[in-house]
């Protein structure tokens, strides 16, 4: 699912609107694993996708200044955030396994991130894939989220299918790490990218995302309208 969003936070690659919007526009693939018989839970793909955004910005390939995915990631992170979720099962996904990337692993999601590519230049493999029947439900309700790890909370009002909410919850985890210093994404990326992805109670909504968290504002061009508040990224070394 096709999701640029319009961050509401500063980060070193964010310009002035029309600047992002003139700039060469790249897009970060992600690929979700969907067998037929055997789906991961709804809450897993959303987490799992967003530990798999974090894992590409915090790869060497992509933070050193000479890596093979850096320029690719600074011209992505100079435009809008744009990421695509599709699907892939069975001959697809281990196509999609061969291409340069890194699959992260949840509970039972498994998610493969991309370096990114230009809006027309994707690979053909990736290409194909589908970016509908990305439906996907929780087994159980998920648990409350442990005590002090980051939590991406999703706006209660907005309905979205599974792909466009594993794309907001990237973006959500991207804002946060953003605004962390070095020395806290290391102590993030050493415990592994843990965090958890809930839906906010409807009371809760308006306190967080006035609360001076990041928020993810979408650029509305699919599902949902312009504006829309998707996510509070909750990380804890940024409250308030």
């Amino acid at each position: 699912m096709s999701t640029p969003v319009e961050p509401s936070t500063s980060s070193p690659f964010q310009h002035e609107a029309a600047d992002r919007d003139a700039a060469p526009q790249f897009v970060l693939p992600l690929v979700v694993r969907i067998e037929r018989d055997a789906p991961p839970g709804r809450t897993d793909a959303l987490e799992t996708a967003a530990r798999a955004v974090l894992t590409l910005l915090a790869d060497e390939r992509a933070t050193a200044q000479d890596g093979e995915w850096a320029q690719a990631v600074r011209d992505w992170q100079d435009a809008r955030i744009r990421k695509v979720v599709r699907r892939a099962r069975g001959a697809e996904w281990r196509r999609a396994e061969a291409l340069p990337g890194i699959t992260v692993t949840g509970d039972a999601a498994e998610v493969r991130v991309f370096p990114p590519v230009p809006l027309d230049g994707w690979p053909k493999d990736l290409a194909k894939l589908q970016v509908s029947g990305t439906e996907l439900d929780d087994p159980a309700p998920p648990a409350v989220p442990e005590p002090g790890i980051p939590v991406l909370w999703m706006n209660p009002g907005v309905a979205m299918s599974a792909g466009k909410a594993m794309a907001q919850a990237g973006h959500g985890a991207q804002l946060a790490w953003w605004e962390l210093s070095q020395a806290q994404r290391n102590a993030w990326a050493e415990d592994g990218f843990r965090l958890a992805v809930r839906t906010a109670a409807p009371a809760d909504w308006t306190r967080l995302t006035e609360s001076g968290l990041p928020v993810v504002r979408d650029a509305g061009f699919t599902e949902i309208a312009p504006g829309s508040c998707t996510v509070v990224a909750d990380h804890p070394a940024l409250r308030p």
